[in-house]
């Protein structure tokens, strides 16, 4: 599908011109991103809240809690472990 994809669109815009495409669609991709960014900051400024951050160790309980694992006195490491031998099976 995706080799489809690039030689139409190789067939439109001439593979001279493919890396000038490409490039344009970088950088409008990162405006983009850093459009979003700047929105993302002054709503919090605004609101005066601050986006939750959750530490690695919540991740893994969460996740460990959603698999149906035990949190209760396992390090980080043994969660992890049990996470993938959960995920694997």
């Amino acid at each position: 599908m995706l080799w489809i994809v690039l030689l139409i669109l190789v067939l439109l815009v001439g593979s001279k011109k493919l890396p000038e495409l490409a490039r344009a669609m970088g950088r409008a991709m990162g405006e983009f991103q850093k459009g979003r960014m700047e929105m993302e900051r002054e709503l919090r400024e605004a609101t005066g809240k601050t986006p939750s951050i959750d530490t690695e160790r919540e991740k893994l309980e969460r996740a460990a809690r959603e698999l149906g694992i035990q949190t209760e006195g396992k390090t980080s490491q043994q969660l992890k472990e049990e996470i993938a031998k959960t995920v694997s099976s």
